[in-house]
């Protein structure tokens, strides 16, 4: 005879055995999640790199910039004032420079005694015209190319290289040592030799133009100026004058 107890019981495993046949049911009936398209992937894989970009972004929109202190913005104003105090200097030392254009149909006169060749004055009107399309163009230090700019000695071996037998020296110093170059005397400086000088008080020249005649050579000075012609005259010039070079001969040119 069945009890209270035993109805209890086969109540509950009844209700037990239910819930578990539904929830395998309800398993049974789910729908498996579809597998990924090499397309769909690739559209998911664009869309992360979009929002990594934009986070990206935001982020560096926000990034702060620190502002200068105190000290930073007197360096920089006393940095300035140096820098116009020094480019007035430079000006006033070559008043007389006129920018312009240099002529192509130079005659470069022999010394006396000397006969000057057409393949020789070919080569110096060929100097002479890329010198000329030079003029007005910054100084860049270690430039050699019109691309890049030029330096003093950079602006030489430019324009003189394409017409030597051999290669210059690099630097300024380098030409002026170079023992296969002739000295000149000031007074007998003539188109196409080299003048050297010596601005910063240091052994040997570090500076280097080519003399065009008349009192006049052709130079890049430095950071902050350009390309010109400036007077061998000038009192600074003079101060600083170390030698000259002559650098075209019948047996240099190609």
């Amino acid at each position: 005879m069945f009890t209270l107890l035993h109805i209890q019981k086969l109540t509950c495993l009844s209700l037990l055995m239910g819930l578990t046949v539904a929830f395998s049911a309800s398993v049974e009936a789910a729908p498996q999640r579809p597998i990924k398209t090499a397309a769909e992937k690739e559209s998911a894989a664009k869309a992360r790199m979009r929002n990594k970009a934009l986070l990206l972004k935001k982020t560096q929109l926000r990034v702060s910039v620190v502002p200068l202190t105190p000290e930073q913005k007197r360096r920089e104003r006393e940095k300035r004032r140096l820098e116009r105090a020094e480019n007035r200097e430079w000006l006033t030392l070559h008043k007389r420079w006129q920018p312009g254009r240099l002529s192509t149909d130079m005659i470069w006169e022999p010394l006396p005694g000397e006969k000057m060749s057409p393949r020789l004055q070919a080569s110096l009107k060929q100097v002479i015209v890329e010198l000329q399309n030079q003029i007005g163009k910054p100084y860049v230090w270690g430039g050699q190319t019109p691309e890049q700019g030029f330096d003093c000695s950079g602006l030489v071996f430019y324009a003189f290289n394409p017409v030597l037998s051999r290669s210059l020296p690099r630097t300024a110093n380098g030409m002026f040592q170079d023992r296969t170059l002739r000295p000149i005397r000031q007074e007998k400086l003539r188109r196409g030799d080299l003048v050297f000088f010596n601005i910063n008080q240091r052994p040997g020249a570090d500076h280097v133009g080519v003399y065009l005649g008349d009192g006049q050579f052709i130079e890049a000075p430095r950071t902050g100026l350009s390309i010109r012609v400036s007077q061998l005259s000038d009192v600074f010039w003079q101060d600083h004058y170390l030698g000259a070079r002559r650098i075209l001969t019948e047996e240099a040119v190609l």
